[in-house]
């Protein structure tokens, strides 16, 4: 029997996810599409049989089947060599439908495949929503014949083989066994004058356009879906869907913890000891903050509302003001001296952070 390795077909490893099995097929079929290849037959052939490989292992029973005797359908000879192991039960089955006469007439409609977009945006987009168009590279439906594969003005005809059915019967001893048609991969249908847009495909790959609308409060992994935006589906199935997920650019200054916004502001030392009043920047722009005398640094003042808004409840959370005391670096000759003079004149109740912990450090080595 001539088997084919369907894995080494597509390039991967037996154990690939379907995932990698998508991957490695989308990646094939934009090199060997016969759109990119005009009259070379070798580059059809191989078209075709990706395409063979695709249709079998993107489906898990057809996968199990190819792996665990290494074809699926029907054998070279034209029948389905008998196996009553793992896969009888499905056999069996099969077999009741065609003494009843309740087979399968045609192929089940096929959901088309989903696709994944990564998609960064801005800190103050993800606060506060956008609208971002993005360009899809995905197959669609052939305009030309719309989908179905034949020329303009024709249609597909009734598969011979199979009368128009999408099965073929094969005799095997007392049994009766039904599978879907190898000409026509179960449709019930061929087309004769294919279109000349899509090659009898029925669907091109295309660039699409789409406006994605992003949600105040997305946070980096969110994911968002886009329904029907997919690969088309296959049989008349319905389309995929398009996910987005979205990663969030870090800003200069501030920082996201859940819904708050995190942001450190340098002050000068005057200012931690007398206190101040200073301009704090936020996503909504800037506000006036009062800083109380004698504070440390790393005190955090809270400002209400200038947060991110929450994507379940709406509420906005809170921006989050780290005080970082500035330590002098360069003094001239009369800062030097008035800071001296501050510091001679200074007792332990103007550090009361410091007299505590010597108090710890002699109570310790008593």
């Amino acid at each position: 029997m001539d088997q084919k390795d369907y894995y080494r077909i597509l390039g991967i490893e037996r154990g690939a996810s379907d995932e990698e099995v998508k991957r490695a097929y989308r990646k094939l079929a934009q090199e060997l599409h016969p759109d990119k290849h005009p009259g070379n037959k070798e580059m059809e052939e191989k078209f075709k049989v990706i395409n063979e490989a695709y249709d079998v292992l993107k489906d898990s029973e057809k996968r199990a089947q190819y792996d665990r005797f290494g074809y699926v359908g029907t054998s070279p000879g034209g029948y389905r060599e008998a196996n009553f192991g793992a896969d009888f039960q499905d056999l069996f089955s099969e077999v009741f439908s065609d003494f009843f006469g309740a087979g399968r007439r045609h192929a089940a409609p096929e959901r088309g495949a989903d696709l994944r977009y990564d998609l960064e945006i801005a800190f103050e987009e993800a606060a506060f929503g956008a609208d971002k168009t993005i360009s899809i590279p995905k197959t669609s439906y052939c305009s030309a014949c719309g989908g179905s594969g034949a020329r303009q003005g024709t249609s597909p005809t009734a598969c011979q083989t199979c009368k128009g059915t999408g099965q073929v019967r094969y005799q095997q001893g007392f049994f009766s066994i039904s599978r879907p048609c190898s000409v026509c991969r179960g449709a019930g249908t061929v087309i004769k004058d294919p279109c000349g847009d899509c090659r009898g495909a029925g669907t091109v790959r295309v660039t699409k356009a789409i406006t994605v609308k992003i949600p105040p409060g997305v946070d980096v992994g969110s994911r968002l879906r886009i329904q029907g935006e997919g690969e088309p589906g296959e049989r008349g199935g319905r389309p995929g869907d398009l996910y987005i997920f979205l990663s969030v650019s870090p800003h200069p200054l501030f920082r996201r913890e859940n819904d708050d916004v995190v942001i450190e502001v340098p002050i000068s030392f005057p200012q931690a000891s007398l206190g101040a009043e200073i301009e704090v920047p936020t996503i909504d722009g800037r506000v006036k903050l009062k800083v109380p005398p004698g504070i440390q640094s790393g005190k955090m003042l809270r400002i209400k509302g200038k947060g991110i808004a929450s994507l379940q409840t709406g509420r906005r959370g809170d921006a989050q003001v780290v005080i970082k005391v500035e330590t002098p670096s360069k003094l001239n000759k009369r800062q030097r001296e008035l800071l001296e003079e501050f510091a001679s004149i200074s007792g332990e109740d103007t550090t009361p952070q410091r007299k505590n912990f010597f108090s710890k450090v002699k109570e310790m080595f008593e």
